[in-house]
């Protein structure tokens, strides 16, 4: 069963030229002249429940205006949209049974009253029942660790409260579907890990299919398993997070510590012919760098530890924000992958 299902979809503006000076300004009174801009392009996608799918892009990608379409904020130019199996802005009241959501730079909370009674006010709006209420409310004070907030005004908790308490509400009436725009902005690591767990959690207990757009690629790796990415209004990736590692990670490095000062030649030959490149941080550390499309990592491993003595190995993998970094560079996942494709087949070595 789908719980997104987009096609076609396309944003478009209208903006207001202002021109230069007074001038400018007295001839705008009477003759306006607009821009247009699309923000989104012709998108289509699919997401079944239960999913966690991350939504990413720059700024001005068209994250935004995609949510604001998919919760019925705003009306698609053309294109259809069916979000739990309802039109989000034709089926208003419906839909919004089915929906909860978590916009980080924007409160759902009233400002100067108790948090509990911003959570009975939504009550009345989703129309849950007071059973269904209770035992859901005890559920989110356990697990977001909200008792001692309830009584607060939302103006004295701290961003991270906030987000906790902008969580519960958008998952009082327990909905199919929560879009999450940006919900970790500007919070500690502590808190980030926090609300993380209970996303997951969340996920595997009720199903909850999650939509998730962040600039915090670590929200990404924690907790999406699919990745759609968003580059001028189009979509230039759509795809498993490993296949986005393994098809455009560059490599990964391994990291040895030795009990006792040994020399980058003997190194060098151990690995001989496995297309890896040795630098020395002192007498006692060495790096190698370990191409994707060259020797894999336990190969390299096998030719050093069986020879030498060794008191440490890290490996570090490249990480998802600099493989996206490197995909919005060349334009896109598919030229990239088109690319790798083409050189490969002259016999090129490729390299991320």
């Amino acid at each position: 069963m789908l719980a997104i299902d987009v096609h076609n979809l396309r944003k478009e503006f209208k903006v207001q030229k202002n021109r230069e000076g007074l001038k400018g300004a007295v001839r705008d009174l009477f003759r306006r002249e607009y821009n247009h801009v699309t923000a989104v392009k012709d998108i289509s996608f699919q997401i079944p429940q239960g999913e966690i799918c991350g939504y990413i892009g720059e700024n001005g990608a068209g994250k935004s205006t995609t949510i604001k379409m998919l919760t019925g904020i705003l009306v698609p130019t053309s294109g259809d949209i069916r979000v739990g199996g309802y039109i989000p802005f034709k089926e208003r009241e419906k839909f919004v049974q089915n929906i909860g959501v978590v916009f980080g730079q924007r409160s759902q909370l009233w400002w100067d009253i108790g948090v509990i009674e911003s959570f009975q006010l939504l009550k009345k709006v989703y129309r849950v029942s007071e059973k269904e209420y209770k035992l859901r409310m005890d559920e989110l004070t356990e697990r977001l660790q909200l008792g001692e907030l309830l009584s607060r005004p939302v103006r004295k908790l701290s961003l991270g409260q906030r987000m906790r308490c902008e969580l519960a509400a958008s998952l009082i009436h327990n909905p199919q579907i929560l879009f999450l725009d940006e919900p970790t902005i500007g919070l500690d690591i502590v808190v980030k890990t926090e609300i993380r767990e209970f996303l997951k959690s969340m996920n595997q207990r009720y199903g909850t299919t999650i939509l998730l757009t962040t600039h915090d690629l670590q929200d990404i790796e924690a907790l999406c398993s699919r990745v759609i990415m968003l580059d001028g209004g189009r979509i230039i990736y759509d795809g498993g997070l490993e296949e986005l590692k393994t098809q455009w990670g560059k490599g990964k490095e391994v990291v040895f510590q030795f009990p006792e000062a040994v020399s980058l030649d003997r190194l060098e030959r151990l690995t001989q012919g496995l297309g890896v490149t040795w630098t020395q941080e002192n007498a006692q550390t060495a790096k190698v760098w370990i191409p994707q499309e060259q020797a894999n990592v336990s190969v390299v491993l096998g030719k050093v530890v069986g020879v030498m003595d060794i008191t440490d190995i890290k490996i570090l993998e490249t990480g998802t924000d600099d493989i996206v970094r490197e995909i919005y560079k060349s334009g896109s996942a598919e030229a990239r992958k088109d690319a790798a494709a083409s050189e490969a087949e002259e016999g090129v070595s490729v390299h991320a």
